[in-house]
Protein backbone atom coordinates (compact mmCIF):
# COMPACT_ATOMS: atom_id res chain seq x y z
CA UNK A 1 0.00 0.00 0.00
CA UNK A 2 1.44 2.89 -1.01
CA UNK A 3 1.52 5.79 1.86
CA UNK A 4 0.12 8.77 2.10
CA UNK A 5 2.40 12.29 2.50
CA UNK A 6 2.56 14.02 5.38
CA UNK A 7 4.73 17.08 3.53
CA UNK A 8 1.87 19.16 1.53
CA UNK A 9 -0.55 19.00 4.18
CA UNK A 10 -2.07 22.09 5.51
CA UNK A 11 -2.65 22.73 9.26
CA UNK A 12 -5.78 22.09 8.78
CA UNK A 13 -5.53 18.76 7.31
CA UNK A 14 -3.01 17.68 9.75
CA UNK A 15 -5.20 18.40 13.32
CA UNK A 16 -8.07 16.42 11.51
CA UNK A 17 -5.73 13.84 10.55
CA UNK A 18 -4.51 13.26 14.09
CA UNK A 19 -7.90 13.43 15.22
CA UNK A 20 -9.27 10.55 12.86
CA UNK A 21 -6.18 8.68 14.30
CA UNK A 22 -7.85 8.75 17.48
CA UNK A 23 -4.71 11.57 18.59
CA UNK A 24 -6.01 15.17 20.16
CA UNK A 25 -6.00 18.03 17.59
CA UNK A 26 -2.86 19.56 19.24
CA UNK A 27 -1.09 16.62 17.58
CA UNK A 28 -1.09 17.96 14.41
CA UNK A 29 0.51 21.33 15.38
CA UNK A 30 3.16 18.98 16.38
CA UNK A 31 3.50 17.52 13.32
CA UNK A 32 3.15 20.90 11.12
CA UNK A 33 6.36 22.12 13.36
CA UNK A 34 8.25 18.55 12.91
CA UNK A 35 8.08 19.02 9.26
CA UNK A 36 7.76 22.50 8.56
CA UNK A 37 9.98 24.02 11.26
CA UNK A 38 12.51 21.14 12.22
CA UNK A 39 12.88 19.23 7.96
CA UNK A 40 12.66 15.80 9.78
CA UNK A 41 12.66 12.96 7.16
CA UNK A 42 11.26 10.32 9.04
CA UNK A 43 8.44 9.76 11.06
CA UNK A 44 10.42 8.44 13.85
CA UNK A 45 12.41 11.53 14.39
CA UNK A 46 9.32 13.10 16.39
CA UNK A 47 10.63 12.47 19.36
CA UNK A 48 7.75 14.47 20.92
CA UNK A 49 4.96 11.92 19.59
CA UNK A 50 4.68 8.98 21.73
CA UNK A 51 5.96 5.80 20.31
CA UNK A 52 2.34 4.34 20.04
CA UNK A 53 1.30 7.34 17.97
CA UNK A 54 4.39 7.23 16.03
CA UNK A 55 3.94 4.00 15.15
CA UNK A 56 0.44 4.73 14.24
CA UNK A 57 0.80 6.91 12.36
CA UNK A 58 3.40 5.27 10.23
CA UNK A 59 1.21 2.75 9.58
CA UNK A 60 -0.84 4.94 6.86
CA UNK A 61 1.90 7.56 6.78
CA UNK A 62 5.46 8.85 5.56
CA UNK A 63 6.75 12.40 5.60
CA UNK A 64 7.09 12.12 1.81
CA UNK A 65 10.51 14.03 1.05
CA UNK A 66 12.76 12.84 -1.19
CA UNK A 67 16.76 13.72 -1.99
CA UNK A 68 17.62 14.82 -5.51
CA UNK A 69 18.88 11.97 -7.74
CA UNK A 70 21.31 14.26 -9.54
CA UNK A 71 22.94 17.58 -9.55
CA UNK A 72 24.78 19.44 -11.40
CA UNK A 73 27.18 22.80 -10.35
CA UNK A 74 27.67 25.97 -13.11
CA UNK A 75 31.02 27.69 -12.93
CA UNK A 76 29.23 30.81 -11.70
CA UNK A 77 28.19 28.69 -8.78
CA UNK A 78 24.08 27.52 -9.88
CA UNK A 79 23.42 24.04 -9.64
CA UNK A 80 20.51 22.15 -11.09
CA UNK A 81 19.17 19.38 -9.21
CA UNK A 82 17.06 16.13 -10.42
CA UNK A 83 14.38 15.43 -8.07
CA UNK A 84 11.76 12.04 -8.62
CA UNK A 85 8.14 12.88 -8.47
CA UNK A 86 6.20 9.81 -7.67
CA UNK A 87 2.69 10.54 -8.90
CA UNK A 88 1.79 13.06 -11.60
CA UNK A 89 -1.60 11.88 -13.03
CA UNK A 90 -4.58 9.67 -11.54
CA UNK A 91 -2.89 6.37 -10.82
CA UNK A 92 -5.98 4.56 -13.20
CA UNK A 93 -4.43 6.49 -15.77
CA UNK A 94 -0.97 5.46 -16.23
CA UNK A 95 0.94 1.70 -15.12
CA UNK A 96 2.86 1.75 -12.18
CA UNK A 97 5.92 2.13 -14.21
CA UNK A 98 4.80 5.13 -16.11
CA UNK A 99 4.41 7.38 -13.33
CA UNK A 100 8.25 7.48 -12.76
CA UNK A 101 9.28 11.28 -13.43
CA UNK A 102 11.39 13.83 -12.97
CA UNK A 103 11.51 17.26 -12.37
CA UNK A 104 14.56 19.90 -11.88
CA UNK A 105 15.08 22.83 -9.59
CA UNK A 106 18.11 25.55 -9.89
CA UNK A 107 19.57 26.55 -7.14
CA UNK A 108 20.70 30.51 -7.88
CA UNK A 109 23.22 32.05 -5.20
CA UNK A 110 24.15 35.83 -5.58
CA UNK A 111 25.62 37.47 -2.74
CA UNK A 112 23.98 36.92 0.14
CA UNK A 113 20.83 36.31 -1.99
CA UNK A 114 19.91 32.69 -2.70
CA UNK A 115 17.12 32.11 -5.10
CA UNK A 116 15.38 28.77 -6.02
CA UNK A 117 13.68 28.54 -9.15
CA UNK A 118 10.86 25.70 -8.85
CA UNK A 119 8.95 23.48 -11.19
CA UNK A 120 5.19 22.69 -11.15
CA UNK A 121 4.92 20.01 -13.78
CA UNK A 122 6.23 17.43 -16.14
CA UNK A 123 6.75 19.23 -19.28
CA UNK A 124 4.04 22.03 -20.19
CA UNK A 125 1.38 22.36 -21.86
CA UNK A 126 2.26 25.96 -23.36
CA UNK A 127 4.75 24.79 -26.08
CA UNK A 128 6.45 28.55 -26.31
CA UNK A 129 8.13 28.45 -29.46
CA UNK A 130 11.79 29.32 -27.50
CA UNK A 131 11.12 27.08 -24.74
CA UNK A 132 13.28 24.16 -24.52
CA UNK A 133 10.30 22.75 -21.71
CA UNK A 134 7.55 22.92 -23.94
CA UNK A 135 9.51 20.81 -26.23
CA UNK A 136 9.29 17.97 -24.01
CA UNK A 137 5.16 17.97 -24.18
CA UNK A 138 3.39 17.78 -20.84
CA UNK A 139 3.77 15.09 -18.92
CA UNK A 140 2.00 16.06 -15.55
CA UNK A 141 1.03 17.90 -13.16
CA UNK A 142 3.34 18.12 -9.58
CA UNK A 143 1.59 17.27 -6.13
CA UNK A 144 1.73 19.94 -3.35
CA UNK A 145 3.90 17.05 -2.23
CA UNK A 146 6.55 17.77 -5.21
CA UNK A 147 6.43 20.91 -5.47
CA UNK A 148 7.20 21.53 -1.91
CA UNK A 149 9.75 18.69 -1.48
CA UNK A 150 11.97 20.95 -4.37
CA UNK A 151 13.00 23.43 -1.35
CA UNK A 152 12.61 20.71 1.47
CA UNK A 153 15.31 18.33 -0.15
CA UNK A 154 17.56 21.53 -1.30
CA UNK A 155 21.20 20.95 -0.39
CA UNK A 156 21.36 24.67 0.11
CA UNK A 157 17.93 25.39 1.59
CA UNK A 158 18.98 27.01 4.74
CA UNK A 159 20.76 29.94 2.16
CA UNK A 160 17.17 30.30 0.09
CA UNK A 161 15.72 34.00 0.28
CA UNK A 162 13.21 33.81 -2.52
CA UNK A 163 11.54 31.25 -4.31
CA UNK A 164 10.47 31.79 -8.12
CA UNK A 165 7.85 29.59 -10.28
CA UNK A 166 10.25 29.84 -12.91
CA UNK A 167 11.10 26.44 -13.82
CA UNK A 168 8.97 23.86 -15.68
CA UNK A 169 5.11 23.84 -16.31
CA UNK A 170 2.57 26.72 -16.04
CA UNK A 171 1.55 27.53 -12.73
CA UNK A 172 -1.67 28.31 -13.89
CA UNK A 173 -2.37 25.18 -15.05
CA UNK A 174 -1.66 23.67 -11.42
CA UNK A 175 -3.41 26.13 -10.32
CA UNK A 176 -4.48 24.39 -6.91
CA UNK A 177 -1.34 22.62 -5.91
CA UNK A 178 0.64 26.27 -6.71
CA UNK A 179 -1.74 27.90 -4.11
CA UNK A 180 -1.54 25.41 -1.67
CA UNK A 181 2.04 25.28 -1.72
CA UNK A 182 2.47 29.07 -1.50
CA UNK A 183 -0.05 28.98 1.64
CA UNK A 184 2.34 26.59 3.43
CA UNK A 185 5.59 28.82 2.52
CA UNK A 186 3.33 31.53 4.06
CA UNK A 187 1.63 29.92 6.60
CA UNK A 188 2.54 30.93 10.92
CA UNK A 189 2.56 27.15 10.93
CA UNK A 190 4.56 26.47 7.70
CA UNK A 191 7.64 27.84 6.47
CA UNK A 192 6.50 31.71 7.93
CA UNK A 193 7.92 33.42 4.64
CA UNK A 194 6.64 36.41 3.72
CA UNK A 195 4.58 36.65 0.14
CA UNK A 196 7.54 39.35 -1.31
CA UNK A 197 9.83 36.78 -1.22
CA UNK A 198 8.13 34.50 -3.43
CA UNK A 199 7.12 35.23 -7.34
CA UNK A 200 5.15 33.03 -9.58
CA UNK A 201 5.15 33.76 -13.32
CA UNK A 202 2.32 33.20 -16.09
CA UNK A 203 2.00 33.12 -19.71
CA UNK A 204 -1.76 34.46 -18.87
CA UNK A 205 -4.52 32.15 -18.69
CA UNK A 206 -7.94 33.12 -18.24
CA UNK A 207 -10.06 33.17 -15.05
CA UNK A 208 -6.76 31.39 -13.24
CA UNK A 209 -5.09 34.06 -13.34
CA UNK A 210 -7.59 36.67 -12.10
CA UNK A 211 -8.29 33.49 -8.97
CA UNK A 212 -4.40 33.76 -8.58
CA UNK A 213 -3.98 37.24 -8.39
CA UNK A 214 -7.52 37.59 -5.58
CA UNK A 215 -5.96 34.62 -3.61
CA UNK A 216 -2.30 35.25 -3.52
CA UNK A 217 -0.25 37.68 -2.46
CA UNK A 218 2.96 36.53 -3.89
CA UNK A 219 4.69 38.64 -6.38
CA UNK A 220 3.14 38.32 -10.29
CA UNK A 221 5.30 37.53 -13.44
CA UNK A 222 4.03 38.08 -17.15
CA UNK A 223 5.72 36.52 -19.90
CA UNK A 224 5.23 39.00 -22.28
CA UNK A 225 7.89 38.23 -24.90
CA UNK A 226 6.68 40.51 -27.77
CA UNK A 227 3.52 43.69 -27.40
CA UNK A 228 2.10 42.97 -30.96
CA UNK A 229 -0.88 40.23 -30.69
CA UNK A 230 -0.26 38.43 -33.81
CA UNK A 231 3.91 37.82 -33.07
CA UNK A 232 3.38 36.86 -29.71
CA UNK A 233 0.62 34.55 -30.56
CA UNK A 234 3.47 33.07 -33.01
CA UNK A 235 5.96 32.90 -30.36
CA UNK A 236 3.38 31.55 -27.49
CA UNK A 237 -0.04 29.98 -28.58
CA UNK A 238 -1.44 30.85 -25.04
CA UNK A 239 -1.73 33.86 -26.87
CA UNK A 240 -4.88 32.80 -28.62
CA UNK A 241 -6.55 31.91 -25.80
CA UNK A 242 -5.80 35.43 -23.04
CA UNK A 243 -4.56 38.11 -25.14
CA UNK A 244 -1.64 40.63 -23.43
CA UNK A 245 -3.91 43.43 -23.79
CA UNK A 246 -6.97 40.87 -21.74
CA UNK A 247 -3.95 40.66 -19.24
CA UNK A 248 -3.22 44.43 -18.84
CA UNK A 249 -6.47 44.91 -18.65
CA UNK A 250 -7.03 42.45 -15.59
CA UNK A 251 -3.64 43.80 -13.79
CA UNK A 252 -4.80 47.10 -13.80
CA UNK A 253 -7.60 46.15 -11.49
CA UNK A 254 -5.20 45.08 -8.80
CA UNK A 255 -3.11 47.63 -6.55
CA UNK A 256 1.43 47.08 -7.15
CA UNK A 257 2.30 50.10 -5.51
CA UNK A 258 2.60 48.71 -1.96
CA UNK A 259 4.83 45.44 -1.03
CA UNK A 260 3.17 43.49 -4.36
CA UNK A 261 5.30 44.04 -7.14
CA UNK A 262 4.34 43.30 -11.11
CA UNK A 263 6.90 42.20 -13.95
CA UNK A 264 7.01 41.33 -17.31
CA UNK A 265 9.47 39.01 -18.75
CA UNK A 266 10.92 39.74 -21.89
CA UNK A 267 13.19 37.45 -24.07
CA UNK A 268 15.15 39.38 -26.40
CA UNK A 269 15.11 37.90 -29.85
CA UNK A 270 17.42 39.11 -32.39
CA UNK A 271 15.77 40.73 -35.42
CA UNK A 272 12.60 39.70 -33.96
CA UNK A 273 11.04 41.00 -31.43
CA UNK A 274 13.96 44.24 -30.60
CA UNK A 275 13.19 47.28 -32.41
CA UNK A 276 12.41 50.59 -31.21
CA UNK A 277 9.26 50.16 -32.62
CA UNK A 278 8.45 47.27 -29.90
CA UNK A 279 10.02 48.85 -27.28
CA UNK A 280 7.38 51.98 -28.18
CA UNK A 281 4.56 49.95 -28.31
CA UNK A 282 5.78 47.95 -24.48
CA UNK A 283 5.54 51.93 -23.29
CA UNK A 284 2.19 52.58 -24.72
CA UNK A 285 0.48 49.50 -23.50
CA UNK A 286 2.22 50.10 -19.80
CA UNK A 287 1.43 53.51 -19.17
CA UNK A 288 0.89 54.41 -15.91
CA UNK A 289 1.46 50.93 -14.72
CA UNK A 290 3.53 50.03 -11.31
CA UNK A 291 5.67 47.52 -13.29
CA UNK A 292 8.59 46.90 -13.89
CA UNK A 293 10.08 44.75 -16.94
CA UNK A 294 12.89 42.39 -17.43
CA UNK A 295 14.87 41.64 -20.29
CA UNK A 296 16.19 38.19 -20.81
CA UNK A 297 18.70 36.64 -22.81
CA UNK A 298 17.92 33.89 -25.33
CA UNK A 299 19.69 31.20 -24.96
CA UNK A 300 19.41 28.67 -28.27
CA UNK A 301 17.73 25.43 -28.58
CA UNK A 302 17.89 23.04 -31.23
CA UNK A 303 15.97 23.12 -34.56
CA UNK A 304 14.65 26.72 -33.38
CA UNK A 305 15.65 28.98 -36.07
CA UNK A 306 15.66 32.25 -33.33
CA UNK A 307 19.07 33.94 -31.82
CA UNK A 308 19.55 36.28 -29.05
CA UNK A 309 19.98 40.07 -29.78
CA UNK A 310 23.44 41.96 -29.21
CA UNK A 311 24.39 43.46 -26.12
CA UNK A 312 24.04 46.81 -27.63
CA UNK A 313 20.39 46.20 -28.66
CA UNK A 314 19.50 44.96 -25.40
CA UNK A 315 20.98 48.06 -23.24
CA UNK A 316 19.31 50.58 -26.14
CA UNK A 317 15.93 48.70 -25.61
CA UNK A 318 16.18 49.02 -22.00
CA UNK A 319 17.27 52.96 -21.86
CA UNK A 320 14.41 53.67 -24.10
CA UNK A 321 12.23 51.95 -21.90
CA UNK A 322 13.48 53.30 -18.67
CA UNK A 323 13.82 56.82 -20.28
CA UNK A 324 9.93 56.51 -21.10
CA UNK A 325 9.09 55.93 -17.54
CA UNK A 326 9.31 51.43 -17.27
CA UNK A 327 11.82 51.01 -15.04
CA UNK A 328 13.80 47.79 -16.88
CA UNK A 329 16.85 46.09 -16.04
CA UNK A 330 18.80 42.94 -18.13
CA UNK A 331 19.00 40.27 -16.07
CA UNK A 332 22.04 38.00 -15.72
CA UNK A 333 22.37 35.27 -17.29
CA UNK A 334 22.92 32.05 -15.35
CA UNK A 335 23.74 28.42 -15.50
CA UNK A 336 23.97 28.66 -18.99
CA UNK A 337 27.10 25.95 -19.25
CA UNK A 338 24.62 23.39 -17.25
CA UNK A 339 21.47 24.12 -19.30
CA UNK A 340 20.19 25.67 -16.06
CA UNK A 341 19.60 29.30 -17.64
CA UNK A 342 15.77 30.50 -18.52
CA UNK A 343 13.81 28.53 -21.10
CA UNK A 344 16.33 25.30 -21.14
CA UNK A 345 14.84 22.92 -18.45
CA UNK A 346 13.92 19.50 -19.98
CA UNK A 347 13.72 16.35 -18.17
CA UNK A 348 12.40 14.10 -21.22
CA UNK A 349 16.13 12.64 -21.42
CA UNK A 350 15.94 11.27 -18.07
CA UNK A 351 12.31 10.31 -18.40
CA UNK A 352 13.08 8.30 -21.74
CA UNK A 353 16.22 6.42 -19.97
CA UNK A 354 13.90 5.31 -17.49
CA UNK A 355 11.66 3.83 -19.68
CA UNK A 356 13.65 2.57 -22.04
CA UNK A 357 15.06 0.84 -18.96
CA UNK A 358 11.61 -0.46 -17.84
CA UNK A 359 11.23 -2.33 -21.31
CA UNK A 360 14.38 -4.02 -20.98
Amino acid sequence: MMKKKLLGMTLHELRELAQGLGMPASTGGQIAKWIYTQHVRTIDEMTNLSKHNRELLSQQYEVGCAAPIDSQHSVDGTAKYLFPVETTRPAAEETEAAQKKFVEAVFIPDGDRGTLCVSCEVGCKMNCLFCQTGKQGFEGYLTVTDILNQVYSLPERDRLTNIVFMGQGEPMDNLDNVLKATEILTADYGYAWSPKRITVSSVGLKDKLRRFLDESQCHVAISMHSPIHEQRARLMPAEKGMTLQEIIDLLRNYDFTHQRRLSFEYIVFGGVNDSMDHARRIVELLHGMECRVNLIRFHPIPHIDLHGASEEKMEQFRDYLTQHGVFTTIRASRGQDIFAACGLLSTSKKIDEERKAQQR
